[in-house]
């Protein structure tokens, strides 16, 4: 049985110890080089600069518990659930604005900011819940939310109902914030094979 598949039966209040699942090969991304910030991400921290001042030191990833990974589980269906996909032409009349879904709708960016903000609530540091654009396998590009922990690295998706480890997502990972700054953003060294084509957008 698979780690992630183990965490999901666990959070589900089956027998699966987290003892037996921590004794799995842990996934984490590997982060590049310093690139380019998402144009939306740059306007956010212009208007909410706390937005980008979390800086934080490299610190190890946060420990799983069971009762931690209930929570997050249980926000990542709060938010998809509470939350109506709307584009950010049909709600702002623009392209692109990332924004919290104050009115119950937004874009993929909207709901990776709310999940990252209950979660901060729940006591994980910002260097630990990094929002990361994706490319699908369709082409479009896609924001998600990366939660580190001691098991590895989980995504929290407004398309997928489930918590799945990054590499278990059809993915390719682009880039995401900085773990030391959230206001800088890294490339991720993806080399999976993967067929995809050009981001289009969201």
């Amino acid at each position: 049985m698979g780690l992630k598949r183990g965490m999901l039966l666990a959070a589900a209040g089956l027998t699966l110890g987290l003892t037996t699942i921590g004794a799995h090969a842990q996934s984490f991304m590997q982060p590049g080089g310093r690139t380019t910030q998402p144009v939306g991400h740059y306007e956010l921290c212009r208007k909410m600069p706390v937005e980008c001042s979390q800086a934080t030191s490299k610190q190890a990833p946060t420990e799983l518990t069971r009762a931690l990974w209930a929570r997050i589980v249980d926000i990542n269906n709060l938010v998809n659930t509470m939350v109506m996909p709307r584009t950010d032409r049909e709600i702002w009349g623009v392209e692109e604005r990332w924004s919290y879904p104050t009115d119950g709708v937004g874009d993929c960016e909207d709901y990776v900011l709310e999940k990252r903000r209950l979660l901060m609530q729940e006591g994980m540091p910002a260097g630990n819940l990094l929002i990361t654009v994706v490319r699908q396998p369709n082409g479009d590009g896609h924001a998600v939310l990366t939660v580190r922990t001691s098991m590895g690295d989980f995504v929290l998706d407004n398309l997928e109902p489930r918590v799945l480890a990054w590499d278990e997502t059809p993915y390719q990972f682009l880039k995401q914030q900085s773990e030391r700054n959230s206001g800088v953003w890294v490339a991720i060294e993806d080399d999976r094979q993967m067929l995809v084509g050009s981001v289009k957008g969201n």
